[in-house]
């Protein structure tokens, strides 16, 4: 899980604790965020929308407290997940340092039982959840951004929400930057790079940005974009076995 900072825990126990995080903004958002709540049916094998709704604490972390709270004796852990929405913006439901995967539908967990004598056998943590710019997002005059699709080679399909990445260091001061967003249902995607990228003296003279696309580890694709001249093609990013 990834450590945020300190939220408030007294209100109730909840097995798991949510911290919305504009990416591009880069601070934690809890306006306009909403989360629709999950859980797996085993015997089914399907996921079954609940009502449970949840809370929002001072310091922005969204929770379900009580999920879990059940006296019968031995009863199991159920396994739930939470879907965000929010406007402008598409989550990224992995965790840090775990590998991306598009068909990820939520953040799942599980909440242990516990009564008013035992508590939960395991204790929870928040979690940051990252909002990632989507094609909808409303840059701000000036951002500057490219546009295009991500499809399989192959079957030239769209890739539903594909990763969209790109990364460089500054040739001043040599600072690390990353942009990233999500493709959407068409497989379309608009990314900001605000940063410098890659200089070419020319002809003509500008920057070189490295694109990739992740759907899933071992499906990738990548494509060099040049700005200015390429500013408003439609570019294509292929996913390819690898």
């Amino acid at each position: 899980m990834t450590h945020f900072y300190p939220v408030e825990t007294s209100v109730l126990h909840s097995p798991a604790w949510f911290v919305p995080f504009d990416e591009f903004a880069q601070r934690a958002r809890a306006a306009d965020v909403v989360t629709e709540l999950d859980r797996f049916d085993p015997a089914e094998n399907v996921w079954v929308p609940q009502e449970t709704q949840a809370i929002r604490t001072p310091s922005a972390a969204i929770a379900y407290p009580e999920l879990g709270r059940r006296r019968a004796p031995g009863a199991e852990p159920e396994r739930f997940r939470v879907r965000f929405t929010a406007i402008g913006l598409a989550p990224l439901y992995p965790a840090d340092g775990a590998a991306f995967d598009a068909t990820v539908g939520g953040v799942e967990f599980l909440a242990y039982p516990y009564d008013d004598v035992n508590p939960p056998a395991v204790g929870s943590e928040p979690r940051l959840v990252r909002l990632l710019p989507s094609v909808a997002f409303p840059y701000g005059p000036g951002i500057r951004t490219v546009y295009g699709v991500v499809v399989d080679a192959v079957t030239r399909a769209p890739v539903v929400n594909a990763l969209v990445e790109a990364r460089g260091t500054t040739s001043r001061d040599r600072v690390e930057w990353l942009e990233r967003t999500l493709t959407n249902p068409i497989g379309a995607f608009r990314l900001a790079l605000r940063w410098e990228g890659e200089l070419v003296t020319g002809p003509p003279p500008g920057q070189i940005f490295h694109l990739t696309a992740t759907e899933r580890p071992g499906r990738t694709g990548a494509l060099d974009v040049r700005l200015p001249a390429e500013r408003d093609r439609r570019h294509v990013i292929e996913i390819v076995q690898q």
